[in-house]
C-alpha cells in the first residue's frame, strides 16, 4: 500500500459552506494508507467549465409503467432534496419530467413549497407527487400516533397546495418493525379514503435493505418502493425487483450515482466526468423491472445532463467506465446496504449515516442538509467519539474504508460552531 503523498490538508467548515468541500476530502485521504493510490481533484469544475453541446435542451425520451397504477413514469425524474427554486421545477415539467419525489425535512419544508409553487396551474393527474410520512424535523417514529401522522401528510398537502399525494412512503425503513408500523398502515387507510393519499410506498437504503424490501413484496401492502441501488452493488435485489413488478408494485431507484465523485477523481478524464451520470443511469433502467429513477436536481444545469441518458441503452464503454469508476472509489465509497462496520463500534456511533451526511455536502452540494442531519445524532453517538477509539470499525470493513480519518474529518466539517 502507498501513502498519497499529493494529498492537502483539510479546509475550515467556512471553506466547506462557500462551496470548498472538495478539498477537505484530499486531506482526509492524504493521511490514509489505500491499496492503491486515490487522488482527487482540488475544487474540480463539474464539467471543465462548459457544457457539453450534446445535452443542451435534453428532454425524456421514454416513459415505464409505474406498477399497476396506470401512470407512465419519466425514467428519469426529479428529487427536490435541496431544492429552492420553483423555476427548475417548471423546466423539468418542460423537459418532460413528470414524477417528482419530495419530503417534508427537505430544506425544511422549503422543497415541499418550492415544488408546489413550480407545478402550479399544470393539471394535476399529468403530474405524480411522491412524499414522505415525516415532519420538517426529521422522520417520524414508528410508535407515533396515527392522528399525528394524518396531520403531518395533511401538512404536506397544505405547503405544495394539493389535494392529495400520489403516493405517501414510509421513508428510511430499518427494520421489519418499522416497515408493518399499524400506525403508519392505519393512518395510510385513513388518508386513502379521506382521498388525500392514492397509493402507500416504502424507501429504504438500510443494511438490511435486501431483506426489508423482500418483506415489503411479501407484505402485500405496497404500491412501490424506492430503493438505494447502483452498479454491482446487492446482489438479491434484482430478484426482488422482478417479484415486485409481477405484483403490481412501482420500483424506483435511488442513490443511483454511487458518491458521486466523478467530478473529484484526477483519474478521470474530462470525457469521463461527462458521461459518468449518464452511465450509471443506463446501468440502472437496462433492468426492465425498473420503473424508473430519482435523481435530486437543484438546476438547469443537472437537468440537461441527467436527460441525456433518457432512453438511452447503455453500452460496453458504459460498462467500463463504471468498472474504472469502481476502481478508483473502492476505499473511498461508503456502500449503503453494507453496515458490516455497525456493530463493532463500541460507542454506536451510526458510522454509514454520517459518511452519508460527509458525502451530501462534498459531492451533491448540500451542505446545510448535512450539517441539519448531524446536528441530530446526539453527542454520545457522533463522530466525536472516534477521536480516542482504537478502530474497531475499520478492521470490519471490507472495503478498507479509512473511517476513524473519515469520521473525524465529517466531525470538523459539520459540526456548527
Amino acid at each position: 500500500m502507498t501513502k498519497n503523498d499529493r494529498g492537502k490538508k483539510g479546509v475550515s467548515r467556512r471553506a466547506l459552506l462557500a462551496g470548498g468541500g472538495v478539498a477537505g476530502v484530499a486531506g482526509a485521504i492524504g493521511a490514509c494508507k489505500y491499496s492503491k493510490q486515490f487522488f482527487l481533484l482540488r475544487d474540480a469544475p463539474s464539467h471543465e467549465g462548459r457544457v457539453p453541446s450534446a445535452w443542451s435542451e435534453s428532454r425524456v425520451r421514454s416513459y415505464r409503467p409505474f406498477g399497476n397504477t396506470g401512470f407512465e413514469m419519466s425514467d428519469i425524474s426529479f428529487g427536490t432534496s435541496g431544492l429552492n427554486d420553483p423555476a427548475v421545477v417548471r423546466r423539468a415539467l418542460d423537459r418532460g419530467i413528470n414524477y417528482f419525489d419530495t419530503s417534508p425535512d427537505y430544506s425544511h419544508a422549503g422543497s415541499e413549497k418550492a415544488l408546489g409553487e413550480g407545478i402550479g396551474g399544470v393539471p394535476r393527474d399529468q403530474v405524480f407527487v411522491a412524499s414522505k410520512f415525516c415532519t420538517p424535523s426529521g422522520h417520524l417514529d414508528k410508535d407515533t400516533p396515527t392522528d399525528e401522522i394524518v396531520r403531518s401528510v395533511e401538512a404536506s398537502l397544505e405547503r405544495i397546495g394539493t389535494d392529495y399525494l400520489d403516493v405517501a412512503l414510509i421513508h428510511a425503513v430499518n427494520s421489519i418493525d418499522r416497515l408493518m408500523a399499524p400506525t403508519f398502515h392505519e393512518a395510510f387507510d385513513k388518508l386513502k379514503q379521506a382521498g388525500k393519499v392514492r397509493y402507500l410506498g416504502v424507501s429504504s437504503h438500510t443494511p438490511d435493505l435486501e431483506e426489508v424490501m423482500r418483506a415489503a413484496v411479501d407484505s402485500q401492502r405496497f404500491d412501490m418502493m424506492m430503493v438505494a441501488y447502483n452498479f454491482a452493488n446487492w446482489p438479491q435485489l434484482p430478484g426482488i425487483f422482478a417479484d415486485a413488478h409481477a405484483q403490481g408494485m412501482g420500483v424506483v431507484a435511488m442513490k443511483t450515482l454511487k458518491g458521486a465523485y466523478h467530478t473529484q477523481l484526477s483519474e478521470f478524464t474530462p470525457t469521463e466526468r461527462e458521461s459518468f451520470a449518464q452511465a450509471a443511469f443506463k446501468w440502472v433502467l437496462s433492468n426492465r423491472d425498473m420503473s424508473g429513477l430519482v435523481v435530486t436536481m437543484k438546476g438547469y444545469e443537472q437537468i440537461d445532463e441527467y436527460l441525456a441518458a433518457s432512453g438511452e441503452a447503455i453500452t460496453d464503454r458504459d460498462i467500463a467506465l463504471l468498472e474504472r469508476y469502481d476502481q478508483l472509489t473502492q476505499n473511498l465509497y461508503c456502500r449503503p446496504g453494507c453496515g458490516e462496520c455497525l456493530d463493532s463500534c463500541p460507542a454506536g456511533v451510526p458510522i454509514d449515516d454520517i459518511l452519508r451526511y460527509q458525502m451530501y455536502a462534498r459531492s451533491y452540494g448540500q451542505e446545510k442538509v448535512a450539517l441539519t442531519d448531524y446536528a441530530r445524532v446526539p453527542a454520545e453517538r457522533n463522530a466525536s467519539q472516534c477521536a480516542s477509539c482504537p478502530a474497531p470499525c475499520q478492521a470490519a470493513c471490507p472495503y478498507e474504508i479509512p473511517i476513524r480519518t473519515r469520521l473525524s474529518q465529517a466531525h470538523r466539517d459539520l459540526t456548527l460552531a
